[in-house]
């Protein structure tokens, strides 16, 4: 006899990588401290990673906000997150070469029925944040990548002033 399967959740991946030359502690840390966050991802963080830790984020995407539940923290190699509706982010974070750090970002518990636009919006922007990142982390300054493109989608929405 066979398991039922399960509509509620997808075993579907979306996975986003970058190799940013900085050491694996380093980009680790960026995903953690909330000052760094604010550089190059979110408008607002209600504190650390850490641990079983249970933060709210708010994204550059006025009303985008997320409820974040910390599953796997093993600094500085993996940082693992729940955020809404069963959606699971796994972040690896591997040394590369003298001082570098490959950094995947694998998502999954998509909605079946909304798998392609679900995994294409995320690779989309976990891509944008990670080239921010190494932006940010080689040369000393965001580039603004997220901030642009949540003024894109502000701008879509009907909501952005000018």
């Amino acid at each position: 006899m066979s398991e039922p399967k399960s509509v509620s959740r997808s075993v579907q991946t979306a996975t986003a990588e970058m190799l940013i030359r900085r050491p694996p502690g380093e980009v680790f840390a960026a995903f953690v401290n909330p000052t760094l966050l604010r550089k190059f991802w979110l408008s607002d963080a209600s504190g650390p990673l850490a641990p079983g830790a249970r933060v709210r984020w708010k994204f550059m995407v006025p009303g985008a906000e997320a409820d974040v539940v910390v599953r796997r923290f093993e600094s500085p190699n993996h940082l693992a997150f729940d955020w809404p509706e069963g959606v699971h982010v796994d972040m690896k974070f591997a040394p590369v070469g003298d001082g570098a750090t490959r950094v995947t970002v694998a998502v999954d518990g998509f909605d079946p029925r909304k798998l392609l636009v679900q995994a294409t919006q995320t690779i989309e922007g976990f891509s944008i944040v990670l080239c921010d990142l190494k932006t940010l982390l080689e040369s000393g300054s965001s580039a603004n990548l997220v901030r642009d493109k949540a003024e894109l989608i502000t701008r879509a929405m009907g909501t952005h002033k000018a």
